[in-house]
């Protein structure tokens, strides 16, 4: 299973990254491969390829500012949250994605 994220909050700075922080440790905790691009105020960061997407089996986008290059995803399963709730919550969404994954295998 291979998740991809992208990251961002409208300060551009803490929550953009303590949620990229807590998908990363959540999903490695699981076993679940992940990558997150963070949309910070200094850019995008660890921008995701679009092999990456292609291989995706779900791509979780924040919510809270709009993103970059969000056409990317066309097509793709996305989830949509909050910096605060993947900050608050990630083990549970992590397990919530994988369980919907498994349902659909």
């Amino acid at each position: 299973m291979k998740i991809v994220a992208v990251t961002a909050c409208p300060s551009g700075v803490a929550h953009t990254y303590m949620s990229a922080e807590a998908l990363e440790r959540s999903a490695k905790a699981r076993g679940i491969e992940i990558k997150v691009e963070t949309q910070g105020s200094i850019g995008i960061e660890n921008k995701l390829s679009m092999e990456d997407i292609k291989d995706a089996d779900v791509v979780i986008l924040t919510k809270d500012i709009g993103l970059k290059e969000t056409e990317r995803f066309e097509g793709k399963t996305i989830v949509r949250l909050g910096v605060s709730e993947i900050v608050k919550k990630s083990d549970q969404i992590i397990q919530k994605i994988e369980a919907h994954i498994n349902s659909k295998q």
